[in-house]
């Protein structure tokens, strides 16, 4: 079966990026897609701020990401950067952690002018962690994620449509190269 982890790198709940991350998930689970999200957020502080990078509280989540067929990793864009809390989360991983997965980069920002941050400032960061296999990142601009009166969010249809298609090329390229497990044969 295929494994997709999330990874939310917004300092605050909820957020718009963390909306666009749970609608992600949702669609990915409707096609029987086992998903996890990981907001670092919620990651012990001081294991982030000190870099504890050998902490057994991050294990379980470094084990996550290990068996990991695909990541998505979501942030919002705040000064032409990914967020803090991310990179601090980044550079606890092992030096080669995502090689071998797929990565889909989401972001949210407030302007179009930043959608540029994802291919300058977030992939090379993931590329050094042996990311090599992208798909084509969906950032969307605060105005396209609505949030309700519930606490929830919507998602204009342009937005939706997108991730939809992001969502189906990672749903393909996994289903491909997913390993193939041998038939027992039973002998009598």
């Amino acid at each position: 079966m295929v494994y997709v982890v999330a990874i939310a790198g917004s300092p605050s709940h909820p957020s718009r990026t963390y909306g666009i991350l749970e609608y992600a998930t949702q669609l990915l689970q409707q096609q029987d897609i086992q998903t996890e999200i990981i907001s670092v957020r919620d990651l012990p502080a001081e294991d982030l701020v000190f870099g504890l990078y050998d902490s057994p509280r991050l294990k379980p989540v470094q084990v996550s990401i290990e068996k990991a067929d695909a990541l998505i990793i979501a942030t919002p864009i705040y000064k032409a950067a990914y967020t803090g809390v991310l990179k601090a989360f980044l550079d606890l991983l092992p030096q080669k952690a995502l090689s071998g997965k797929l990565i889909l980069p989401l972001a949210t920002g407030g302007t179009l002018a930043h959608l540029l941050a994802i291919d300058y400032a977030l992939k090379p960061v993931l590329s050094e962690l042996g990311a090599r296999n992208f798909l084509g990142s969906v950032y969307a601009i605060d105005k396209q994620i609505q949030k309700l009166e519930d606490g929830s969010f919507q998602l204009d249809v342009e937005i939706q449509e997108r991730l939809k298609q992001s969502l189906d090329k990672l749903v393909e390229i996994t289903h491909r190269f997913q390993p193939i497990k041998p038939e027992l044969t039973r002998v009598s």
